[in-house]
């Protein structure tokens, strides 16, 4: 974990970049699919939508939920990633729907600046350092 200043600007720019962006999701998908077979189940994405912590309620306290409720939370979510509803998340599902998400949560922070905790290899991490690698290479004719 490590805290981190980032803004809206920071996370629609990484969508934005194409290269960028998709490679990440890539190796996030590769990374999730555990048996290799192209396409995401629910279990395979469950430790990832644990990850969201859709639960976290003040500052970052954990409450015990009714594990009905947290099961009903996380079959919603995996069914939204499951746009073809076939049980299963392809390559292009998941990048569409994490695309949306990064987008929302962009439009949530808004573009004044929050200091924020992140995980190293989340996707708001890889959102920072892509911001700070831009920012500190040199402009050639600037």
């Amino acid at each position: 974990m490590s805290v981190e200043v980032l803004d809206g600007a920071t996370i629609l720019n990484f969508v934005e970049d194409e290269e960028a962006f998709s490679e990440f999701i890539a190796e996030r998908f590769t990374i999730l699919d555990k048996n290799h077979d192209g396409i995401l189940s629910y279990s395979e994405m469950l430790h990832e939508l644990q990850g969201l912590r859709v639960f976290d309620t003040h500052f970052g306290i954990d409450v015990k939920m009714d594990p009905n409720e947290v099961s009903r939370v996380y079959s919603t979510i995996f069914f939204q990633f499951d746009h073809d509803s076939n049980g299963t998340v392809d390559f292009e599902e998941f990048k569409q729907e994490m695309k949306e998400m990064m987008v929302a949560m962009a439009n949530g922070l808004g573009f004044l600046p929050v200091q924020m905790v992140l995980e190293e290899n989340g996707f708001l991490k890889k959102a920072v350092d892509r911001e700070l690698m831009i920012i500190s290479t040199p402009h050639v004719g600037v």
